[in-house]
């Protein structure tokens, strides 16, 4: 066996890594490609509503229509993510992620041909399905990585799908520049792209083996699961992977296993849950889902002419992969909560010179090229922190027998989030006009508040000492509350006499 080998990153590996991470990047691409063609595909709800009507669309309700094509694929999301865990476990992680692509071939295709039927409907619904398969695949290819895995590498390849997600947002941007597929007559081959990825997945897992994991644990197929890492590894010595399975397999057999319902009864972890929910709610109400989705838009506002928004969206996507990149080496050596903190602040100050570049566009020239600066500098703060800290967090405040459950809180909370800013911002530019961003520096300077006094640092800590602190402060807050019970107590019992 070769040295990378030896360490455990064979060349069938990376293969079978690539093949599933080809679902995160149809995630990134998903949520990118609406952006740049904001314009076109308005134009097509305009002009479908005047062919069957004869008459011109509402303006309100062709903001309507065009936020509803945005946010709905959050709505496909949180249906996708919140079964992933039923599927994997079901069908198998593999065959999942397979019979995943056949969904994202039905969403490719009504969103590819909803301009030959004159349909917003069909658009529509294919972001709804492409939506529910985005939804699925943060689920199941996490999941079929950390399985296939060697246990030194597992923390090091999840940082890729983080990586596949800010490539295929960077694509979707670039293919979106109107000389390529932006344009009006090739905007619905843009969002029909979405086959691709998904035809691809489908030929390159095929020859993958299923999850070792699922194999020897769920199906109880020893012989298959070694056959599998035999490939994985490339090395016919397996004992030491299946070893490391019972092991883990007896170590869940003595974990009480909590249902959603009750990890939200638990006195005792109402303050994680607290954190791991607002932690979501601080990514996706920061504002970033008003700059992937509608950067373009928010750029023209600036004065920014519409031809040169695409290549400043384009922009966003290029910082969103450089600093996915220089963020992984960061993760271990800065803490969690600083890391947080920091991309916080710094979202906060830049919100508030994107609110400065609206108000005084028209007075200063120079403003546009500031507007653009803050935008950038605005989505490197959010790669720093708030881009997979919350994830990060909420994996680590719970122990195994409760983690799953918090996971579908937080993957319900995050889509849901991630829905209303795509549905709500259209209507809070026509509201607040240029103080559009005004919502979210207020929001970024709550949730930066929250975290410096109530989110405990978990670098370096076992889950064992994470959750000794939150034990430790539900008795203190019990005590308290038992002493301010006794002394009204006392006090009433004064006054009687």
């Amino acid at each position: 066996a070769t040295s990378m080998a030896i360490e455990g990153l064979t060349c069938f590996l990376c293969y079978a890594i690539l093949a599933a991470v080809l679902g995160m990047f149809q995630f990134g691409f998903n949520t990118g490609v609406i952006n740049a063609p904001a314009f076109v595909i308005r134009e097509f709800i305009a002009n479908c509503w005047w062919s069957r009507y004869n008459e011109t669309i509402d303006q309100d309700l062709n903001d309507f229509l065009w936020a509803i094509v945005v946010a709905i694929f959050a709505i496909g999301g949180m249906i996708g993510g919140f079964a992933g865990g039923y599927v994997g476990n079901k069908v198998g992680r593999r065959r999942g992620l397979l019979l995943n692509n056949l969904i994202a071939v039905g969403g490719a295709l009504f969103m590819g041909l909803s301009k030959l039927t004159s349909s917003y409907e069909m658009l529509i619904l294919g972001r709804l399905v492409i939506g529910v398969n985005c939804g699925l695949n943060t689920s199941l290819v996490p999941m079929y990585i950390s399985e296939i895995a060697p246990l030194n590498l597992r923390g090091g390849l999840g940082t890729v799908n983080q990586l596949a997600v800010t490539v295929g947002l960077l694509l979707s941007q670039i293919l979106g520049l109107e000389p390529l597929l932006g344009s009006k007559g090739a905007w619905n081959i843009l969002l029909g792209l979405s086959i691709v990825p998904a035809l691809l997945q489908m030929v390159m897992l095929s020859v993958c083996p299923e999850s070792p994991r699922y194999l020897l644990l769920t199906l109880r197929q020893e012989e298959n699961a070694k056959r599998a890492l035999r490939r994985f590894r490339a090395n016919v010595n397996v004992e030491e992977d299946i070893e490391e399975m019972r092991a883990e397999e007896a170590a869940d057999q003595t974990v009480t296993h909590f249902s959603v319902i009750q990890l939200i009864r638990s006195s005792t972890l109402t303050m994680p849950l607290i954190i791991s929910i607002v932690m979501q709610l601080s990514q996706q109400l920061s504002g970033i889902n008003a700059v992937l989705y509608y950067s373009t838009e928010l750029f023209v506002e600036t004065g920014i002419p519409p031809a040169q928004s695409k290549f400043a969206t384009m922009g966003v996507g290029v910082v969103m992969v450089l600093m996915t990149l220089v963020s992984i080496p960061l993760m271990d050596r800065a803490g969690r909560r600083t890391l947080h903190l920091y991309g916080l602040g710094g979202m906060f100050v830049f919100s508030i010179f994107i609110t400065i570049s609206l108000l005084i566009k028209e007075m200063m020239n120079w403003m546009k090229i500031m507007s653009v600066i803050s935008t950038l500098c605005f989505v490197i703060f959010f790669a720093i922190g708030p881009g997979s800290i919350p994830w990060m967090i909420t994996a680590e405040l719970f122990t195994q027998g409760t983690r799953p459950a918090a996971m579908s809180i937080a993957v319900f909370v995050n889509w849901l989030s991630n829905f209303l800013v795509g549905i709500l911002y259209p209507k809070m530019q026509d509201v607040f006009q240029n103080y559009t961003f005004l919502p979210f520096t207020i929001l970024l300077a709550c949730f930066w508040i929250f975290t410096y006094y109530l989110v405990p640092e978990t670098k370096n800590k076992t889950f064992e000492e994470i959750s000794a602190i939150f034990h430790k402060g539900s008795a203190d807050r019990r005590a308290k509350r038992l002493a301010a019970k006794a002394k009204r107590r006392s006090a009433k019992a004064n006054s009687d006499e």
